[in-house]
């Protein structure tokens, strides 16, 4: 039977560039969600952090501890103990806060049609109708909308993800022959389910600090051939982001599995965990816990056609401008003026300005992460909000949709997906 906590584990694990798994969603409060006794008002109003201009309040902490202790719960893993896990859930609540106030500086928003494709893509995921996701996170407790608002963050959180970093990056035609030339690239078929305990050490680590961070992992790494259930250590002891998932680190192909534990992963049996890896973030213990064969080379892939209008920031025009400038543009579209025209007068795009801001079939991988971003929220005939890339500020249409044959456009996909990260 599907849980709530189910859902909230796989619940943006979704292929594709839309979106990203959240480990944050399980901070929603819920209704259920009440905190601890710990007094009186005053003391559950109490100020536990500052962000910036914004506060974390006691209540909010103990809202979010309930969450994550209930959710620990209905995975069978052991929590940490109280102080360890309250410091684990105060700073990914402190870097919620920091994302989210990133997002509205940059102009970051969510539409309210990218969050609804989002919901039935969860629901799909799951097996689900939406009335039926809605139904059985109720059933846990969990409010339906709180649950929608953890889903705009995310969604918030991976654009601004992307605008900051992928937007910025680009993969050409010759890098890519040379990836799927190399013997990383040429690795097809297999998946591994990896989790890990890390014991990070700070930027700058002393030698006496680096010495420790070993000392500890060495003593982790003991625990573990003697028996101890590699879950509950990790969600005691990881410094990793996915600690309270048991460190769990999801599925992965081998080209999405950092170079340096490549070699440690393929001599690892399901079930086994490695020796002691050193990285520049501190020391890692990786368990394979499945592997599985995939033909994902072979699957269909979504192609769409698209027609975009560009406008291109600096020399006078502002992030603001342009964005009020595809605003108009988009409502005139929506009026029913021809798209075409629009983009011959308006798009800087030179490549694709003449033709209508036509950019042809367009398959995953294809184009910059922010513009698949957009698109993967869109129906056909629809035109997206204006959002920024590395190249300006964009609108985007889709025109229709086909299902195509794998093969190498699908194996360049993945390999340009693959170098991207």
């Amino acid at each position: 039977m599907k849980t709530a906590a189910r859902i909230l584990t796989l619940c943006l694990a979704l292929s594709g560039p839309a979106l990203a798994c959240a480990q944050d969603l399980i901070f929603g409060p819920g209704p259920s969600a009440a905190p601890s006794s710990r007094g009186s008002a005053a003391d559950l109003d109490a100020i536990v952090a500052v962000v910036n201009d914004d506060v974390i309040t006691r209540r909010e902490l103990d809202a979010a501890l309930a969450n994550v202790q209930r959710q620990l719960r209905e995975r069978g893993v052991q929590a940490p103990p109280a102080a360890a896990l309250e410091n684990q859930v105060l700073e990914r609540l402190i870097m919620n806060q920091l994302q989210l106030r990133a997002a509205e500086k940059s102009g970051v928003t969510v539409d309210d049609q990218t969050l609804n494709a989002a919901m039935e893509a969860i629901a799909q995921r799951n097996n689900l109708s939406l009335s039926q996701l809605r139904a059985t996170l109720e059933k846990d407790g969990y409010s339906f909308a709180s649950f929608r608002e953890d889903i705009r963050r995310e969604l918030l959180a991976t654009r601004l993800r992307q605008r900051v970093v992928e937007g910025k990056l680009s993969v050409s035609e010759q890098e890519l022959d040379t990836f799927l030339a190399s013997a990383q690239g040429q690795v097809q078929g297999r998946e591994f389910h990896l989790a890990q305990i890390l014991i990070a050490v700070p930027e700058g680590a002393s030698a006496q600090q680096l010495e420790q961070a070993q000392a500890k992992a060495r003593q982790v790494l003991e625990r573990l051939h003697q028996g101890a259930d590699f879950k509950r250590l990790a969600s005691s002891v990881s410094d990793g982001r996915e600690a309270l998932e048991g460190g769990d680190l999801g599925w992965r192909a081998l080209d999405r599995i950092p170079s340096l534990f490549l070699p440690v992963v393929r001599t690892l049996k399901p079930g086994e965990v490695s020796d002691i890896v050193r990285s520049p973030r501190g020391f890692h213990i990786i368990k394979l816990l499945e592997e599985r064969a995939t033909s994902a080379s072979a699957a269909p892939v979504t192609q769409s056609h698209v027609r975009h209008i560009l406008v291109r920031t600096g020399s006078g025009i502002s992030d603001e401008q342009a964005r009020q400038k595809l605003e108009r543009l988009r409502e005139r579209a929506q009026n029913g003026e021809d798209f075409a025209a629009l983009a011959r007068a308006n798009s800087e795009d030179s490549a694709s300005a003449e033709r209508g801001g036509d950019l042809g079939w367009i398959g995953p991988g294809t184009l910059p992460p922010p513009v698949e971003q957009e698109l993967a929220g869109l129906q056909p005939g629809q035109v997206s909000a204006p959002f920024q890339s590395a190249d300006g500020w964009h609108i985007v249409q889709v025109l229709e949709r086909r299902q195509q044959a794998g093969g190498d456009s699908a194996t360049r996909a993945a390999a340009r997906e693959a170098l991207l990260r």
